[in-house]
């Protein structure tokens, strides 16, 4: 893959009838998915597997934008996680992952978050929600505008190491 430009989610004019807070979050979700389709859509199975270095595959890096982008629109909506969530988060490490069913999933994960973020995003940004077993203090906004951030953080890593297994292919096919 070799950077295209192309004009960015926030930059198109899109998703107007959604106030500025949650129209972020579609953008960060959009260009997620955008970046992660162009640069890792078109790995194979050992490539999308693959730990260079020992670093998190590409496969577990989509699986966990995947599954933390549920488990934080979940706690946005005020609620605790269920027990297939949690059984999910152990799994994202988890053995062999197929490049149809990891971007299938990505894509059906993001797709619900589209519908979950525009409900959310007229509520109350300052509505006090906690996270996880400790009830950690958090906002609705700061849960919001943390499935962005954590989303570009994992979509960079994806990236990354994609990059890292085509260049040591490269190497080898030398």
């Amino acid at each position: 893959m070799t950077e295209t430009k192309r004009t960015e989610p926030w930059l198109r004019g899109t998703v107007r009838d959604v106030p500025a807070v949650g129209r972020g979050v579609l953008h960060a979700l959009q260009l997620g998915e955008e970046d992660l389709t162009s640069w890792c859509g078109e790995l194979d199975a050992q490539e999308l597997n693959s730990r260079p270095g020992g670093l998190a595959s590409v496969a577990f890096q989509i699986r966990h934008i995947s599954r933390s982008v549920d488990r934080l629109l979940s706690y946005a909506e005020g609620r605790r996680l269920d027990e297939v969530q949690m059984a999910a988060l152990k799994a994202e490490m988890d053995g062999h992952a197929d490049p149809d069913e990891v971007f299938a999933e990505l894509n059906n994960t993001f797709e619900r978050a589209t519908r979950r973020v525009r409900e959310l995003a007229s509520e109350d940004l300052e509505a006090v929600r906690v996270v996880g077993h400790k009830k950690l203090p958090t906002t609705l906004g700061g849960l919001l505008v943390h499935v962005a951030d954590h989303t570009q953080r994992h979509v960079g890593q994806a990236i990354t190491t994609a990059k890292i297994v085509r260049g040591s292919k490269s190497e080898r096919a030398k």
